[in-house]
């Protein structure tokens, strides 16, 4: 059974740095492109940041593109989201996401596996 647990989430102010973890079981977990989306209150899921399999290559949401770093660790089974400057627009569930894919993909609809989610909330 695969499972994804996010952690990390909380409350803090604006400019403030957060870090967000992804443990995952029940895969392979460098086998796997691992993606962070987040959902905002009345607006659809949206892509944040991906990491191929061996980490050599990321992509960024233009949203949050300087700001946030995503890593991972094969060894863990875990993958990173340092946010940097945060903004109150930054506020969202945070949700880890696998495919089993060597190449990074944007879409919800390419991600197989899906984590609960971990809020993050940017005060002003």
């Amino acid at each position: 059974q695969v499972q994804l647990i996010e952690s990390g989430g909380g409350l803090v102010q604006a400019g403030d740095s957060l870090s967000l973890s992804c443990a995952a079981s029940g895969l392979t977990f460098s086998t796997y492109v691992m993606a962070w989306f987040r959902q905002a209150p009345g607006k659809e899921r949206e892509f944040v940041a991906a990491i191929i399999r061996g980490g050599a290559t990321t992509a960024y949401a233009d949203s949050v593109k300087g700001r946030f770093i995503i890593s991972r660790d094969n060894a863990k089974n875990t993958v990173y989201l340092q946010m940097n400057s945060l903004k109150p627009e930054d506020t969202a569930v945070y949700y880890c996401a696998a495919e089993w894919t060597s190449v990074v993909r944007r879409s919800i609809s390419a991600y197989d596996y899906w984590g609960q989610g971990t809020q993050v909330t940017v005060s002003s």
